[in-house]
């Protein structure tokens, strides 16, 4: 066998081959690795293309990677799960049945998994005996076509068209199923425009206010009052840990939390801070000043104070109705929204500011709130123009 090359990526290899009588060379990637650490036995093995796919060594490495942390099957795994496939289906067929099933599998604690299931029962089961590679882009149309007349949304059909195309990108990810060919299948999603801008009018604010220091659970008020506050998300309220917060410099730390292997930390991918203004930080202190010993880590702690708050949508809503919001406010993401927009019409805060508070990862998904701030720059230019006005009507000759 010829010699292997290095390349400058640990554990990644590569040979020379000449297929198909074809006078330029092929590199045929090979990575090595060990799943258990140092100790256990090492695994070599080479790093098969999808169709029309060509690999580089950059891409031999992030497999390898995937692979070490187990979020890649090696190759012995996926022959096994070609195996049972065939066990089960004598043609060795790949079907959608058999990838939906196996995505279940792998992703038990998937959110919205419920959802997706629905969705597939309901509209994908036509296809459940095709394999990808027979699915065409004339059968997503006719999907589309179908759920527009049935009365679907643009939102349900991008859902269930994205639901197949995850099914897709599964099956090629796991090397069961080759890459779509261009022009043989597309998978376009309805335009959606689904930006939704929650904001409270001042009476409704003075109702929730009232009801928020009569509520008898302060824990969820609490919670209410600082995404108010702070515009922090509802998983960000829950995360909280007072070690997060610096009293010094006056800042809440935002960290990410491993769950499950996933980063579930700011929506950017990195560790922010935001900063403690006065109101955010009489509540904080309130809080504070009412723990005892056995109090654990969490600002906003589960159950009998033990562990991560999961849940309060329940107490919340009913806040929400107590007050008399709308009913489709959300309570907590739609204050998020109050804060957002209070900033924005203040005329105070520019938009890269507001995307720091937020902190979103792009000044494309502040924009949202872009036309309350040229609302209070009209507001503020009316005033300078009041302002000449009088002027040059006390300059005016008696």
């Amino acid at each position: 066998m010829q010699k292997r090359i290095k390349t400058k990526y640990p554990g990644v290899t590569y040979r020379l081959e000449n297929k198909d009588g074809r006078p330029e060379a092929e590199r045929i990637y090979y990575i090595r690795y060990r799943l258990g650490g140092r100790g256990s036995k090492e695994i070599e093995e080479p790093i098969y293309p999808a169709q029309g796919q060509v690999i580089t060594a950059k891409m031999a490495s992030d497999i390898r990677a995937d692979r070490m942390r187990g979020k890649e099957p090696t190759n012995a795994l996926k022959r096994a799960a070609l195996l049972e496939a065939s066990a089960e289906n004598p043609e060795g067929r790949i079907t959608f049945a058999w990838l939906w099933r196996e995505y279940k599998n792998q992703r038990p604690d998937l959110k919205g998994l419920a959802t997706d299931e629905s969705r597939f029962n309901k509209y994908l089961a036509k296809f459940a005996d095709l394999t990808p590679e027979e699915l065409k882009t004339a059968d997503l149309d006719k999907l589309k076509l179908s759920l527009t007349k049935d009365g679907k949304s643009p939102q349900t059909i991008k859902n269930i068209v994205e639901l197949l195309r995850r099914l897709v990108n599964f099956g090629v990810r796991k090397g069961w199923c080759a890459q779509p060919e261009p022009g043989r299948l597309a998978f376009e999603l309805p335009r959606v425009n689904n930006i939704k801008t929650e904001d409270l009018r001042q009476e409704e604010l003075e109702r929730l206010m009232t009801v928020l220091d009569e509520e008898p659970n302060q824990k969820a008020a609490n919670l209410m009052r600082l995404a108010l506050y702070t515009g922090l998300r509802r998983g960000e309220l829950f995360r909280l840990k007072w070690e997060d917060i610096d009293w010094e410099r006056g800042f809440i730390n935002l960290t990410g939390d491993l769950k499950n292997g996933h980063d579930t930390g700011p929506k950017s991918g990195r560790n922010q801070k935001i900063p403690l203004n006065v109101l955010a930080a009489e509540v904080l202190r309130d809080i504070q000043n009412k723990l005892d010993d056995k109090s654990g880590p969490y600002v906003f702690p589960g159950r009998k104070d033990q562990g991560q708050l999961t849940d309060i949508r329940r107490q919340v809503r009913r806040i929400r109705e107590k007050a008399g919001l709308p009913a489709d406010f959300r309570p907590l993401h739609g204050l998020r929204h109050t804060f957002a927009s209070a900033m924005a019409s203040s005329g105070e805060v520019d938009m890269y500011t507001l995307q720091k508070l937020l902190t979103h990862a792009s000044p494309q998904m502040t924009e949202r709130y872009a036309h309350l701030r040229d609302e209070a720059l009209h507001r503020a230019g009316a005033v300078v123009g009041n302002l000449f006005k009088r002027q040059n009507k006390s300059k005016a000759p008696d």
